[in-house]
């Protein structure tokens, strides 16, 4: 049977995938909300329902396009099966120009993005109730045989009622257990690192990244960051497990950090048992998130210049809303909001905006492309994907401090390279 080339529709199960509109002609007022190497996620309106909505657009010519086409059909793939309120919304894919078009409900921002903006932690209240949406959303992907496998700040969106959702599924594995190198080195559980050839993980390497997230919504970055990647890959494994610093946090806290961070998945609970930790039922107020999104957006008002443009996008449809109302819009439609490459090169899949990344390169596919790791990296084969709308899914997720962002899978990676021996 030949091999069809990427973008065809002749194969009819691949066919039904695609809305067979023109998404020009449905789509308007697209404004760029986050970028990375395999394209743009954009705030954007549907001409039919006036919803607003994110699309990430993801080109499949040029070098390795036959492996970009499989990488946007499995996205498709995964998302059309996800319904959970903690999850990213799938709305449909388009094609157009030897695009695709990923439309998903449209997120405020992502937790990395809030704590951009406000230059310290969150509250404690604030990141027990994030956690809380990550575990129904983990929970729920868990309970499919699925896992995430890139569980980070950039990666937790929220949407102006304060619901959390989980975005960028570009590195999710479809079936447990798993074994291959994939997710974003700070971020990354022990037994991933270690499972470089025969070793197996399950849906437990996202309850160690929720940990580490723990640890970054609560110090602003995670453990290690400081370090090139390939380091801090080496303490990750090598080390005992990280905790939390400030002494002026609750016990109940500081034991489910512990718990999510136990170095031996055996020790670790699920992340159902967790939902039933002392830090996940502890009476916290209903509207919690809710104000927390309010005073994000008060404090975008108040930014420089320079940094209001960067996370402009937490006011976009506040912005479009009064524009509506008043006419003259401030900003034209396609204007690069948030544009700073820092802030967008970190991607879930190789080409999936779904959260913009905020830290580390997300390790992926180490036999393909080299060069895109973080600095001090040796040469990896990696690709790299980005914001959602899951970054991509509202504003983008995080971005891409310290050049560190990237996806890295890497079967090709061994411990040598690793330092490990």
């Amino acid at each position: 049977m030949p091999i069809m080339r990427p973008g065809s529709l002749k194969d009819p199960e691949i066919a039904e995938l695609f809305n067979k509109h023109d998404p020009e002609k449905i789509f308007d007022d697209l404004r760029e909300i986050g970028h990375g190497s395999f394209g743009a996620v954009y705030y954007a309106k549907c001409n039919l329902t006036r919803e607003i909505v994110a699309i990430k657009k993801m080109s499949y010519m040029g070098k390795q396009s036959m492996e970009k086409w499989q990488d946007i059909l499995k996205e498709i793939r995964f998302l059309r099966q996800l319904n959970h309120p903690n999850t990213i919304e799938y709305k449909g894919c388009y094609l157009h120009e030897n695009t695709a078009w990923l439309v998903m409900e449209y997120c405020v921002g992502s937790a990395s993005d809030i704590i951009e903006v406000h230059k310290r932690p969150l509250k404690e209240e604030e990141i027990s109730a994030i956690c809380d949406g990550v575990l129904r959303g983990l929970s729920y992907l868990h309970s499919l045989g699925r896992i995430h496998r890139d569980i980070k700040a950039g990666n937790i969106l929220l949407t102006e009622q304060g619901i959390v959702k989980l975005a960028d599924f570009g590195s999710a594995a479809i079936k447990c257990p798993a074994n291959s190198f994939v997710g974003t080195p700070y971020w990354m559980a022990p037994e991933v690192i270690l499972a470089m050839d025969e070793g197996q993980y399950d849906g437990k390497v996202d309850v160690w990244s929720l940990g580490i997230t723990c640890i970054e919504l609560a110090e602003r970055k995670p453990p290690y960051f400081n370090m090139n990647a390939m380091s801090a890959l080496y303490h990750i494994a090598q080390n005992e497990a990280p905790t939390l610093q400030a002494p002026d946090w609750t016990d109940h806290f500081r034991s489910f950090v512990d718990f999510c961070l136990k170095k031996s998945p055996l020790d670790r609970p699920n992340s159902t048992k967790l939902l039933s930790h002392s830090f996940m039922t502890r009476i916290r107020s209903p509207n919690v998130l809710i104000d927390l999104i309010a005073r994000t957006k008060a404090a975008v008002r108040e930014l420089d210049n320079l940094n209001y443009r960067k996370m402009k996008k937490i006011l976009m449809v506040d912005s479009c809303e009064t524009e509506s109302n008043v006419g003259d819009p401030e900003d034209t439609p396609d204007e690069q909001i948030g544009g700073d490459s820092s802030k967008s090169n970190s991607i879930t899949s190789e080409h999936s905006l779904h959260s913009v990344d905020q830290h580390g390169g997300v390790l992926r596919n180490a036999s393909r492309h080299r060069g895109m790791g973080g600095p001090g990296l040796p040469p990896l084969h990696s690709n790299s994907s980005m914001n959602n709308i899951g970054g991509g899914g509202g504003m983008g997720g995080g971005g891409g401090r310290d050049g560190r962002d990237g996806l890295m899978q890497g079967d090709g990676l061994n411990r040598l390279s690793l330092g490990m021996g």
